[in-house]
């Protein structure tokens, strides 16, 4: 459902409950917050009850300056600081939500390029349209990406919207701009530990993971940062990429055909090293052996960094590495025997019966890798369960009182 800009709004038609959390993750955003708690002030609480939730991962002043600020605010601020910054921006996010109180929860960023005087429209429009999650888009009708500094930027705005929605054609369906950072949420709607936060798109996990929400969407026009500098890197636009990979392969047959992709790219790695090792002069026998070695530790990284991040934890990355190059290696024992055997039992060419072996070892591997490297270790009695590091790292609350609190 699309707002469009001549619908006017009224703060006071939300029916209740109305009130709403703004949660704002900040990182280094302290010449900001002076003036972003101002247009809050100026355009928010008139117009329905709120409380502001600051979720900082900071190393400059910003946790101090919003205690300061806070004391002339006529409504509840709140300081979240998490000494590890688990999850990046998106992980900040979830545990916002996680600790928010009202039923309808707004995230914005704290640099003023999302305007907070679009706070009440955001609620206003879910409680009409009976919606659970309200997203602030860019592509409507009366919205611009203004405020996006340079070429680059733009350009990467735009590949990675497409890319998303080429993904998630149901999940992000009625969403315009899942790069929005800007969106109100009900928080009934919202499971916070099923989701796993990596970098910046919280949308994008929210909307995909969560399942189908009820969407509705206003325009707005993206502002120009207000003071500091823009946390968009090329690191952040990786960390995009791994999320995409960890989102499209939830499913143990995208994880499977993602799987069986690295593989393939791992013969890169196989035959420059036999290349190399042969031209050295060494047998080609032991240079096979020798050169499948690079392949393994090719595919191993990069299933470690792309397939199985939430999972490393689950076991030393010595025992992963160990069980991993032991299955790798068995693949090629086990696939000799298997073509004699597909040739001697079902009466198949040499060529068909390498083709049927190399897809069973293919699934076995995949199998093993799954139950064997990445599973949870078993718990046994009276000891405590291994688990991976948790998601969202535990923040410590200051909570600094305006005076309507």
């Amino acid at each position: 459902m699309t707002v469009h800009p001549e619908t006017e709004l009224d703060g006071a038609e939300v029916p209740e409950p109305g009130a709403v959390t703004i949660v704002v993750p900040t990182f280094n955003e302290q010449d900001n917050i002076a003036e972003l708690l101002y247009r809050i002030t100026e355009s928010v609480p008139h117009r329905l009850p709120c409380e502001v939730l600051f979720v900082d991962d900071s190393s400059d002043e910003t946790p101090r300056v919003i205690r300061e600020i806070a004391q002339d605010c006529p409504f509840p601020v709140t300081v979240l600081h998490r000494d590890e910054p688990t999850g990046g921006l998106g992980g900040a996010v979830v545990a916002g939500i996680r600790a928010a109180t009202s039923d309808w929860v707004v995230v914005m960023d704290g640099d003023l390029q999302h305007p907070p005087s679009l706070v009440p429209e955001l609620v206003a429009t879910g409680e009409q349209e009976g919606a659970q999650l309200v997203v602030a888009s860019r592509y409507l009708p009366g919205g611009s990406r203004a405020g996006l500094s340079g070429g680059h930027r733009v350009a990467v705005s735009r590949a990675s919207t497409w890319l998303a929605k080429g993904l998630f054609p149901r999940g992000l369906r009625g969403i315009s701009d899942p790069m929005s950072g800007f969106f109100a949420i009900r928080r009934a709607a919202v499971h916070p530990d099923a989701l796993k936060p990596l970098g910046y798109k919280i949308l994008l996990e929210l909307a995909v993971r969560t399942g189908r929400l009820s969407v509705a969407e206003v325009p707005f026009v993206f502002q120009e940062r207000h003071a500091g500098e823009s946390k968009s890197t090329v690191r952040e636009e990786l960390r995009y990429l791994r999320h995409l990979v960890e989102l499209r392969t939830a499913a143990p047959l995208a994880r499977m055909l993602v799987f069986g992709l690295i593989g393939l790219t791992g013969f890169v790695p196989n035959l420059l090293a036999l290349s190399a090792l042969t031209h050295a002069g060494l047998h080609y026998l032991p240079a096979e052996i020798l050169a499948n070695q690079a392949g393994v530790a090719w595919n191993f990284l990069l299933i470690e960094g792309l397939l199985f991040r939430t999972r490393r934890g689950h076991r030393h990355w010595a025992d992963r590495t160990a069980r991993f190059a032991l299955l790798a290696n068995a693949d090629l024992v086990l696939r000799i025997p298997l073509i004699a055997l597909f040739v001697r039992e079902l009466g198949l060419a040499v060529l068909p019966a390498t083709a049927l072996a190399l897809v069973t070892t293919f699934v076995l591997r995949f199998a093993g890798t799954e139950a064997l490297v990445y599973a949870r270790k078993t718990k046994k009695p009276g000891t405590p369960q291994v688990s991976g590091p948790p998601e969202i790292a535990e923040p410590t609350a200051e909570t600094a009182t305006g005076a309507a609190a």
